[in-house]
């Protein structure tokens, strides 16, 4: 099953410069999946989305449609064929 994965500029440079990533997972379609096999495709992107254990971190904010992962099952939000997410990091500033 293929997802796609839009990234923010901020994050471009640490997979090749890409806008949008396509991702093929096996297995249980879950953002914890393609968030595996997008960090295993490019792994400079693995501390900058995850911690060591493999929690979403705080300043990341991912979205399915109009919908925060947080306000659904977090990492465990299954998805279907052609789903797109949209990452997108907290800003801070005054």
């Amino acid at each position: 099953m293929s997802v796609a994965v839009k990234l923010p500029t901020v994050l471009r440079p640490f997979a090749g410069g890409a806008e949008r990533v396509e991702v093929d997972v096996s297995g249980e379609p879950t953002v914890a999946s393609v968030f595996a096999a997008l960090e295993a495709e490019h792994p400079a992107l693995r501390r900058r989305l995850t911690d060591d254990q493999g929690a979403l971190r705080r300043h990341v904010n991912v979205f399915l449609g109009n919908d925060n992962i947080r306000d659904l099952n977090a990492l465990d939000t299954l998805l279907s064929e052609g789903d797109e997410l949209l990452i997108l990091p907290s800003v801070a500033g005054g």
